[in-house]
């Protein structure tokens, strides 16, 4: 085959590359912004001209072939190093420009995130943002993910993290439902409550408390079984619940600072610290790579400076 022929066929492997990451016709198509019967074709084309099968089709998804991953392991680091160097010649420029993947919590991204992002477009208007927004966590280099934000996420060895904030738990409660139930004056009396909780698995609910014991430096640890007319694995649905004067409810101080901080809801049990519920601490992570994108490092400096004083609620 002649050099101008291989090198015709240079996105035609690069599509095959993605085709691999994605699983999918459908989402390789997404990701690379074209029809699904284009990535299609240019497979084709490119199992016609290596002259062997390349991907291998089932009703669910595709696989490559041993000659289709031999091709794209062979090729994975020029297109990384020609991604890189594309991205280096752009940002030379001076002006900060491009697209930033972002992958965000659901509850996080909808009341912290996006009220934010407004004003980061308006400041940068040559960059756009594409957010993915789901609790499932995704492969960032498998789903081409410039950043995501991690709710106490272990950071892979291959990622480069960033802290946004420190976090906590709280538990809150309307004071029509305090007025009618009690408010409860230590751990033990949620016992006596509805208790509206995030599930963990089939065990037994319970909560776990601590604080420091009076004129000591050891620690008081209680764990409370609790039960509830209610769980769910959405703290927005558990915020929504207790204002609806449902019960008292287990949420991470993002979801509710704006209620507590209106007077919409009221925190039970201020003198206690909720431990094991939600993770201390929020990240920004991105898989590592030399050189990072001024879009990317734009982004990640205006959320550390608008989040890194968490929470407040008033």
């Amino acid at each position: 085959m002649e050099k101008s022929e291989i090198e015709g066929l240079w996105t035609h492997i690069h599509w095959l590359s993605v085709l691999e990451e994605q699983g999918t016709y459908t989402a390789a198509a997404t990701r690379l912004g074209v029809s699904k019967s284009a990535v299609s074709q240019r497979i084709s084309d490119l199992e016609k001209a290596s002259g062997t099968r390349l991907v291998t089709r089932t009703t669910r998804s595709v696989r490559l072939t041993e000659a289709g991953r031999a091709l794209t392991r062979e090729v994975r680091s020029a297109y990384e190093h020609i991604a890189r160097s594309f991205s280096s010649v752009r940002d030379s420029a001076g002006e900060i420009r491009g697209l930033v993947r972002l992958t965000a919590p659901v509850a996080f991204a909808r009341q912290q995130l996006v009220p934010h992002l407004s004003e980061f477009l308006q400041q940068y208007p040559q960059v756009r943002i594409q957010l993915d927004v789901s609790d499932a966590l995704s492969s960032l280099a498998a789903e081409g993910y410039d950043l995501a934000v991690r709710h106490g996420f272990q950071v892979p060895e291959t990622h480069v993290a960033w802290k946004l904030c420190d976090t906590s738990s709280v538990l809150v409660a309307t004071e029509q439902y305090l007025q009618r139930q009690g408010e409860p004056r230590d751990p033990g009396d949620l016992t006596s409550h509805n208790c509206l909780y995030y599930p963990r698995g089939t065990d037994q609910p319970a909560w776990t408390f601590e604080r420091p014991k009076r004129g000591t430096r050891k620690v008081e640890r209680l764990t409370v079984p609790i039960s509830g007319s209610f769980a769910t694995n959405n703290s927005e649905a558990l915020r929504d619940s207790a204002i609806n004067h449902l019960g008292i409810a287990l949420l991470p101080d993002f979801s509710a600072h704006a209620a507590l901080a209106n007077g919409t809801l009221i925190q039970v049990l201020k003198d206690w610290t909720l431990k094991g519920a939600f993770a201390d601490e929020i990240y920004l992570i991105r898989p590592y790579s030399p050189h990072v994108p001024k879009s990317v490092s734009a982004l990640v400096s205006f959320l550390k400076e608008k989040l890194s004083g968490g929470f407040r609620f008033a």
